[in-house]
């Protein structure tokens, strides 16, 4: 289990590093579906199986399907000449030693990265499962958030649409 576990975690880091590496947005945008997946599949290892299908549905499928088509559509050049200056990978680095301390300070200081977490005990049958909860939050109390972000991005990819029509002359 634990080999499974720096797979994925490779996979997901890997990913990562190729969305801010990769120059062409299209490589980019795929590397973010690997690294989605490589989160799906560490989340299913927790035994959150639900969150671990809504990443892969959600983010893996729909909303990078939508980037997908709007980078696409934008027909974004390529930024394959562009420099960075020292200062801003100098300050990048620190950035990147700083955050990746602060982790590791974080986790070696802390009683909670130590303990062990009680064993899951599932509902069997009784329709109070966290899918059941979910689904009645979403339903009842959250739906007027829910269609509220669907219209913003039906009106986003319409909005994208419009703006990459190419005028004929």
């Amino acid at each position: 289990m634990t080999f499974f576990f720096f797979i994925f975690a490779a996979m997901t880091l890997i990913g990562g590093i190729g969305v801010v590496v990769n120059r062409n947005p299209v490589s980019s945008a795929f590397s973010m579906i690997i690294s989605f997946l490589g989160l799906a599949a560490l989340f299913i290892q927790l035994d959150a199986y639900l969150v671990g299908i809504l990443q892969i549905l959600v983010y893996a499928g729909a909303i990078m399907v939508l980037f997908l088509f709007i980078i696409m559509l934008l027909d974004i050049p390529k930024a394959e000449n562009k420099r960075f200056p020292v200062f801003t990978l100098g300050t990048s680095i620190v950035v990147v030693v700083s955050f990746a301390t602060l982790i590791v300070t974080v986790i070696t200081r802390s009683e909670v990265g130590s303990a062990k977490l009680p064993p899951i005990d599932p509902v069997k049958g009784t329709g109070n499962s966290d899918v059941h909860r979910i689904g009645e939050l979403l339903f009842s109390t959250y739906w007027f958030p829910i269609q509220v972000v669907a219209v913003l991005l039906l009106v986003s990819t319409v909005g994208v649409v419009v703006l990459s029509k190419r005028e004929l002359k």
